[in-house]
């Protein structure tokens, strides 16, 4: 009481001697959360040498911010006012001899909003004590008013508002602790250094010609399938049965177009995916880590799978076949159009699931829809490129093996084929739901059941309604199921124990098929590696500031491939492990993370693109932060910050499967953090 006497004397003598002094100004916004919840944003900007105190603060101290709203029946109050953490300072007062906590440059607060009515005005007032180190000022009339229309939200009519860039760094300094103005570029660079650019440029193009291999891969196994290899001596024939040098050579033009048209056919299916692509830059990554898509995508694989080994038919409705055939009367070159469309459908029973996993497998990539439309290529020139050759070279007819048994268990290796990467979509929704049904040691059990399946079938020891009489193994059979077996030996190591890490032992051919070694029942640990890690950039940060060490923020994901590859095989190097363990503090943000947000982040942000979102989990937030901040939206990404997470000490990197690579981009951070 004999502090506050003290000070209220002060004041008093303050106000009457002296010149009014205001060492804060306000300024108001409001951010929309949802069609009837708003955030309405009080902005102090301090002077300098000045501080604004805290709503918190024990009696006996400063007077404490206060905010007041009038009573309206046209909206509700959802709990009371929040304060930021940004420039928060709770330290010893030297005015007031006892710990306080204040602002210094500027403070924000936001008070949630239901609306309850189209139209109407909220009007209250804020009064709050600031001080320096000699004297204080205590402001208790600082009246605001919004009025809310169902068209416009909150517009302010009493007071300064803030601009738009403010509204925005306002959301980003609830959700982050920083602004996109507060990280600077790395002030010098590393010899050694390899650019973003370039590596994302070879990591692009090897990944589009590796998914144009996979997808001509797929149509190779398409062409071997009951559907469409007994098509191609018929079709080939067809081009080509008329008499004559002039008629043969207009044949054989007209199986080459055949063949361009059925590339065309399985382009086409890709162009959607373009247009979703451009309308959110997020919007594939979302489509391939969605939930119940994943669920979705299990089933139909299934559903795939016993259709391969033959219980029953998948076919498009008659009436599509019907509509196409009578375009192939037409002649010409729309005729031969249509005649390759014809083919795509009464042929899909056998590459629809060959498609299905093309399709699911480039939604799940960082290339998106270029990735799509890179496998749809290959697996139309692999199914268009037999047409035309034949047609060419006729002769060649004679060396095709004849239709048999073999085409049926093409299709029944397909479906174990099948089998095992729904598994791989079922582990994609459990991870990013925390489910826990499909750890490793599940994932691997089922993985060993099917393929031990495939190897008995190969040796003739499971049946499918369809399959011809076994008579004898051939040698090609004998070595297919040898290796068969050698595959389920190898997934079976996948059980060792690694000492250094207290983890199972990655399996480099089932980086990212396989859930991480981590998500284990028997060994669980929650970073890569048994590495010390945060998942939330503040704590991360915070602790960073602590020990004084560089931040490596790693943008991932669940069910991310590469990401899983650089953590399980690339993370652990010799060369690399030491990074972790003694220099960097390890900030991991998992993008496609499915967890709801708290109430007071759920914030309608603007996209780097123009338009908003919502932000709903903690997946939207990373994934808006990586963008927002770092132009950027594919994973893995990593950032090397300063411990305060204000400057980017060189050019971030995408995947870097090159040991010596990463080690320089490591190696050169710490060389720029020291030299700060």
């Amino acid at each position: 009481m004999k502090k506050l006497a003290t000070l209220l004397l002060f004041l008093i003598s303050f106000s009457g001697f002296s010149q009014i002094i205001n060492s804060v100004k306000w300024e108001y916004g409001s951010e929309k959360i949802s069609e009837t919840e708003y955030d309405l944003i009080f902005v102090a900007k301090i002077d300098l040498h000045w501080a604004l105190y805290s709503q918190f603060v024990e009696e006996g101290g400063p007077l404490p911010t206060v905010f007041s709203f009038e009573p309206s029946s046209d909206l509700e109050l959802i709990e009371s006012v929040k304060e930021l953490e940004l420039n928060k300072v709770t330290q010893l007062d030297p005015v007031f001899e006892m710990v306080v906590s204040k602002y210094y440059d500027k403070a924000i607060f936001n008070q949630r909003i239901q609306v309850k009515s189209p139209e109407f005005s909220i009007s209250g007032n804020i009064d709050f004590m600031t001080c320096d180190d000699t004297k204080c000022t205590y402001l208790p009339d600082n009246p605001f008013t919004f009025r809310y229309t169902t068209e416009a939200g909150f517009e302010i009519v009493g007071g300064t508002p803030m601009s738009n860039t403010e509204i925005s760094e306002n959301a980003d300094q609830i959700l982050y602790g920083m602004s996109v103005e507060s990280i600077s570029k790395a002030l010098a660079k590393c010899s050694t250094q390899l650019t973003s650019l370039s590596q994302d440029i070879k990591a692009s193009n090897n990944s589009l010609w590796k998914i144009f291999g996979l997808g001509f891969l797929g149509g190779l196994l398409a062409l071997l399938t009951p559907c469409v290899f007994p098509m191609i001596p018929l079709t080939v024939s067809f081009f080509t049965k008329k008499g004559g040098d002039a008629n043969q050579q207009s044949g054989v033009s007209k199986a080459i177009l055949y063949g361009f048209f059925i590339v065309l056919v399985y382009l086409a299916l890709s162009i959607p995916f373009h247009l979703l692509d451009s309308v959110n830059p997020d919007i594939l990554n979302e489509i391939s880590t969605n939930v119940w898509l994943n669920v979705i995508f299990f089933v139909i694989f299934i559903f795939f799978a016993f259709s391969f080994f033959g219980y029953y038919e998948l076919t498009l409705p008659s009436s599509w076949t019907n509509s196409t055939s009578k375009g192939e009367g037409i002649g010409g070159i729309l005729g031969v159009f249509f005649m390759a469309l014809t083919l795509s459908i009464v042929s899909f029973s056998c590459t629809g699931p060959i498609l299905g996993s093309l399709l699911a497998g480039s939604l799940s990539a960082d290339g998106g829809a270029w990735q799509l439309t890179a496998g749809m290529a290959g697996f139309g020139v692999a199914l268009g490129l037999p047409f035309a050759l034949f047609a060419m070279f006729p002769n060649m007819l004679k060396a095709l093996p004849k239709s048999g048994g073999w085409l049926n268990t093409t299709k029944v290796i397909l479906g174990f084929l099948e089998l095992a990467l729904a598994f791989k979509f079922l582990s994609n929704a459990d991870l990013v739901k925390h489910w826990g049904l499909l750890k490793i040691e599940v994932f691997l059990g089922i993985w060993i059941l099917v393929f031990a399946g495939l190897g008995l079938y190969i040796f003739g020891k499971l049946k499918f309604p369809h399959d011809s009489p076994l008579k004898k193994l051939s040698f090609f059979r004998i070595t297919s199921g040898v290796l068969v077996f050698a595959f389920v030996a190898y997934l079976g190591s996948g059980f060792r124990v690694n000492k250094e890490t207290q983890t199972f032992t990655p399996l480099t051919l089932l980086s990212g098929l396989a859930p991480p070694v981590g998500y284990s029942f028997l060994y669980p640990n929650d970073c890569p590696n048994n590495f010390d890690c945060f998942k939330d950039l503040k704590e991360g940060v915070a602790y960073a500031q602590k020990v004084n060490k560089p931040i490596l923020l790693d943008f991932t994901g669940y069910a991310c491939v590469n990401c899983r590859k650089m953590e399980e095989h690339i993370w652990p190097k010799a060369s690399i492990k030491s990074y972790f363990e003694n220099d960097y503090v390890l900030i991991s943000l998992y993008v496609d993370d499915k967890k709801e947000l708290p109430e007071d982040q759920k914030l309608t942000v603007e996209r780097l693109g123009g338009g908003t979102r919502v932000l709903e989990n903690y997946g939207h937030k990373w994934a808006h932060f990586q963008t927002q901040f770092f132009q950027s939206n594919s994973q893995p990404y990593y950032v090397l910050l300063d411990s305060d997470g204000k400057q980017v000490l060189n050019e971030p990197v995408g995947y870097t499967p090159d040991e010596e690579d990463y080690n320089a981009f490591l190696d050169c951070g710490l060389e720029v953090f020291d030299s700060l």
